[in-house]
């Protein structure tokens, strides 16, 4: 039988993040997205709350939560800011790849200092020119005996400008495409690692995106996560099918937000005498708005499920990401268009919505 019911404790979860959205990333995310800054007060305010890390085992002292459980989380994040839950919640991209290898003294040794102090861990797989090919990347990881020597640069990281940690991938043979491809755990600090631009975004501006070079780097072979010719391609796979149904959370929550403003100012927009929700062309648009959020919640639901009980979730993980991507900036749009001139103005969040949740159709 299946059963849609939340347990006591997700439930709990849940509302603490909705309150510690509202509290503290709402009152915040007009004014850096107009700085194009994230605060990092905000990441620190929500480690503090125990609401990062989420993944993390046990062992490690995380709370081990469920995929299903954390989308909870994320989706009352992304309804008040989805850059910032972009930004909070990338510290569990980062983790996944450590969480999912095999190398017991790095889960043990960053794992641990992740719960224990506040900081950063990011995920660096893209570069220019490179898109969706994964396989394809140019950023050398050079044996060097048991270590490994980093050189090139890796673009679009997430927090990078602040990470204390990253997880890399890198090829050590462009020509073995995906069998050249190893993991790596890389302190941000180690000699040779910079951060050289800050990429000025259309939307999500709230959220931290540079470029991060690596000028012969030394990796210790105890930082190394997955070897090539295969375990290091298979890691990075796995890591995005664990971790896309967080996208479908994001979509869920922003396009909520936005449906949410659009059902408002329809009942309270007068027209013609009367407010424009009675509307018969009104009603019909935020029907398919209420019925294109609830079934994204339901495909993210779906797909985390799957991800938490099954060897390989990366189909229902594939289709949630790309359905509730594209719902999402239908919902919004419809929500700008329902605003009308009101909608296309800075007076009102829906123009900040309908710009985070485009790049939800593009990232990862």
């Amino acid at each position: 039988m299946i059963d849609f019911t939340l347990t006591e404790e997700q439930i709990a979860l849940q509302l603490k993040a909705r309150e510690f959205a509202l509290k503290e990333i709402l009152p915040v995310v007009w004014y850096f997205d107009e700085k194009d800054e994230m605060p990092l007060f905000v990441l620190k305010r929500a480690y503090d709350a125990s609401l990062m890390n989420l993944a993390i085992p046990k062992k490690y002292g995380g709370l081990e939560l469920d995929n299903l459980t954390i989308s909870l989380a994320v989706e009352e994040f992304a309804a008040c800011g989805p850059g910032m839950a972009t930004s909070i919640f990338d510290n569990g991209l980062g983790e996944e790849p450590v969480i999912l290898c095999d190398n017991e003294a790095v889960k043990e040794k960053y794992l641990t200092d992740i719960i224990k102090n506040f900081k950063l861990i990011s995920f660096a797989t893209s570069e220019t020119g490179m898109g969706s090919d994964v396989a394809g990347m140019r950023c050398k990881a050079t044996p060097d005996g048991e270590d490994y020597i980093l050189d090139g640069t890796k673009y679009w990281v997430t927090n990078g400008g602040y990470a204390d940690y990253a997880s890399i991938f890198a090829t050590t043979d462009r020509k073995l495409r995906h069998k050249g491809i190893a993991g790596f755990l890389v302190d941000m600090k180690w000699d040779g690692v910079s951060v050289k631009q800050h990429i000025p975004k259309m939307g999500q501006r709230c959220s931290n995106t540079v470029a991060v070079k690596f000028d012969n780097v030394r990796v210790p072979a105890e930082n190394l996560l997955a070897k090539e010719n295969g375990p290091g391609f298979a890691l990075a796979m796995k890591t995005f099918s664990h971790t896309r149904p967080m996208i479908g959370s994001f979509a869920v929550g922003a396009a909520r937000s936005a449906m949410e403003f659009a059902m408002q100012y329809a009942a309270t927009r007068q027209a013609f005498g009367e407010p424009i929700g009675a509307f018969q062309g009104i009603q019909f648009k935020l029907a398919e708005m209420y019925q294109k959020v609830e079934t994204a919640r339901l495909l993210v639901w779906r797909s985390a499920w799957e991800s938490d009980h099954k060897e390989d979730g990366t189909l229902w993980a594939s289709m949630a990401k790309f359905y509730t991507t594209e719902a999402a900036f239908e919902v919004a749009n419809e929500a700008l268009q329902i605003l009308g001139g009101y909608g296309y103005t800075k007076y009102f969040p829906v123009e900040k919505l309908l710009r985070d949740v485009r790049l939800l159709q593009i990232y990862e």
